[in-house]
C-alpha cells in the first residue's frame, strides 16, 4: 500500500471489507462488523459503506459483465477490480449519490494505493462508463446466461432453481434475493412481552410492522435496534422470521425434554428454552466446536434462559457418547445446509457453493437423523429443517431417512399463524419470494408408538 490506509474514508473502507470477502473469504457480515468496530464511522458513513460492500457482492457477475466492456479481459490487479466494480455499484444503483463524487474518490484511492499508471487507468475507464453508459442486460438472449448476470447467480443455481421450481417462481425467487434484508426481532417472553414491547419501540421512535410469519415478532423498518436497551437487556432477540418456524412447528410443552442437535450460534436453543417453563424441562444442545458451545451459553445467559440450556461440544452423529436411547420428547435437527436461502443476508455463498457441494450435505444431514434417530421416545417428533430451498437437501434427505426408518411417518409441519396452510406437501417451504424473509424447509418425522 503506498500510503497510510484511511479509515475514515467510507468508501475506502468498503474496499478493504471487499478485499476480505473476495480474496480472503471472510465472511461478509463478522469483516463488516469488524471493521466498523476496528474504525467507527459517523452514521451516514457507515450506512454508505455498508451499503457499498453488500451492494456490490449482491450484484458481483453484474458488475463484472458491465466491467468486463471496458476492461476487455484485461488482467487486474484484484483491488483494482474491486475498486472498479464499487464504482459501477455507485454509479448504477446509489441514485442519491453524486457520480462526480463517486469518481473523485475512487480516482483519489487509486492514486493513494497504486502507482500513476493505475490511477491513470481508473480514471480513463471510470470516464468511459460515464460517456458511453453500461451494457444492456437485455441483449443476452440465452434466458439461464440472462438470469445469471442479472441477478448475480451462477448459472448451476438458476438451471437447479429451473428444474426444481419452473420459470415462473425461479424469476422470482431471483429478483427477491438481492432486495434488502429486513431485521427482525423475536419478543423474549421470559422477560417481556409483546405489547410491552412495542410501548417501548414506540417511545423510542423505532418504526416496525407485526410479522405476517412468526408470532411474537416484529420487522423493523427503521431505527437502530441492536444498541437499544431492549436488546442489551435481552428482553428481545435479532432472528429472521422463516427460522422462527421451525421451534414454532415443535410445539415445545413446559416439561419437555429436547435436543437441539445443531444449536449454534444458539438463536433456536432460547427460543426452545423459552417455552420449557416447568423446571422439569431442559434443552441440550450440540456444536463441534467449543468456542460456539460458549456462544450458546453466553446467548442463554442474555435471555435469561440458562439453566433451562446445557449445551455440549459434540459432532451429533456421536450423541450415542451423551445419550441414551428414547431420551428426548422432542429433537431439533437444524441441520448444517449450503444456505441457498439466505441469499440476501450472505451474498458471497452464492458465489462459492456448487452443487456437489449441496449432494455432500445431504450425506451428512442423513448420518445426522440417523444417529439421532433413537434418542426421541415413541411418539415423539424429531423436527428436520434447513435454510436452503435445494430439494437434495430437504425433501430428499427426508425420504432418505424415511425409507432406513419405517418406524417414523411424516407429519404436516404447524405453525402458529398457519403459514402456507393450505399446501398439499406435508413438509413446509418458506421461498425468499413468499414474504420477503430468508428461505427456509422444515419437516415433522414422528416416531410411531
Amino acid at each position: 500500500m503506498k500510503t497510510k490506509f484511511q479509515p475514515q474514508n467510507a468508501r475506502e473502507l468498503a474496499l478493504v471489507a471487499l478485499e476480505g470477502v473476495v480474496e480472503n473469504g471472510a465472511y461478509s457480515n463478522l469483516q463488516v462488523d469488524q471493521l466498523l468496530k476496528r474504525y467507527p464511522l459517523v452514521d451516514k458513513d457507515r450506512r454508505l459503506a455498508t451499503n457499498i460492500i453488500y451492494g456490490v457482492l449482491q450484484h458481483k457477475l453484474t458488475l463484472e459483465y458491465w466491467l468486463n466492456a471496458f476492461v476487455k479481459g484485461k488482467r487486474l490487479d484484484p483491488w483494482v477490480k474491486t475498486l472498479l466494480l464499487s464504482a459501477l455499484y455507485q454509479y448504477h444503483y446509489l441514485e442519491r449519490v453524486p457520480d462526480w463524487a463517486v469518481t473523485d474518490e475512487s480516482i483519489e484511492i487509486a492514486k493513494r494505493r497504486g502507482n500513476p499508471g493505475i490511477r491513470k487507468f481508473v480514471t480513463g475507464v471510470l470516464h468511459a462508463v460515464l460517456r458511453k453508459g453500461l451494457p444492456d442486460l437485455r441483449q443476452i438472449k440465452e434466458r439461464d446466461l440472462r438470469l445469471s448476470i442479472e441477478n448475480s447467480v451462477p448459472r448451476w443455481l438458476v438451471n437447479e432453481l429451473t428444474t426444481e421450481y419452473g420459470e415462473e417462481d425461479t424469476e422470482k425467487i431471483l429478483q427477491s434475493i438481492n432486495e434488502p434484508a429486513h431485521q427482525v426481532i423475536r419478543v423474549n417472553t421470559v422477560k417481556t412481552d409483546l405489547t410491552t414491547v412495542k410501548q417501548t419501540l414506540d417511545a423510542a421512535g423505532i418504526e416496525y410492522q407485526e410479522s405476517q410469519v412468526a408470532q411474537n415478532a416484529l420487522v423493523i423498518t427503521k431505527g437502530e435496534i441492536i444498541s437499544s436497551d431492549l436488546f442489551k437487556r435481552g428482553e428481545i432477540t435479532i432472528q429472521d422470521e422463516s427460522a422462527m418456524l421451525a421451534v414454532e412447528s415443535m410445539d415445545v410443552k413446559p416439561d419437555d425434554k429436547v435436543l437441539d442437535a445443531c444449536a449454534a450460534p444458539g438463536g433456536k436453543t432460547v427460543q426452545i428454552a423459552e417455552a420449557l417453563t416447568n423446571e422439569d424441562g431442559h434443552v441440550d444442545a450440540l456444536d463441534i466446536h467449543q468456542h460456539k458451545v460458549k456462544l450458546i451459553e453466553k446467548n442463554a445467559r442474555r435471555l435469561g434462559v440458562g439453566k433451562r440450556v446445557t449445551a455440549h461440544s459434540l459432532d451429533a452423529r456421536e450423541v450415542d457418547q451423551l445419550f441414551a436411547d428414547e431420551s428426548f420428547d422432542k429433537i431439533l435437527v437444524d441441520a448444517p445446509c449450503s444456505g441457498i436461502g439466505l441469499l440476501r443476508r450472505k451474498p458471497e455463498i452464492r458465489y462459492t457453493k456448487t452443487l456437489n457441494d449441496s449432494q455432500q450435505l445431504h450425506k451428512i444431514q442423513l448420518a445426522i437423523l440417523n444417529a439421532v434417530a433413537a434418542k426421541v421416545k415413541k411418539g415423539g417428533i424429531i423436527t428436520y429443517s434447513t435454510c436452503t430451498i435445494l430439494r437434495q437437501e430437504n425433501e430428499t434427505t427426508v425420504q432418505a431417512f424415511l425409507a432406513e426408518h419405517p418406524e417414523f411417518e411424516l407429519v404436516k409441519t404447524a405453525t402458529a399463524r398457519k403459514v402456507k396452510d393450505n399446501r398439499q406437501s406435508p413438509t413446509l417451504t418458506i421461498l425468499p419470494s413468499d414474504f420477503n424473509s430468508d428461505g427456509f424447509f422444515i419437516s415433522s418425522l414422528k416416531k410411531g408408538i
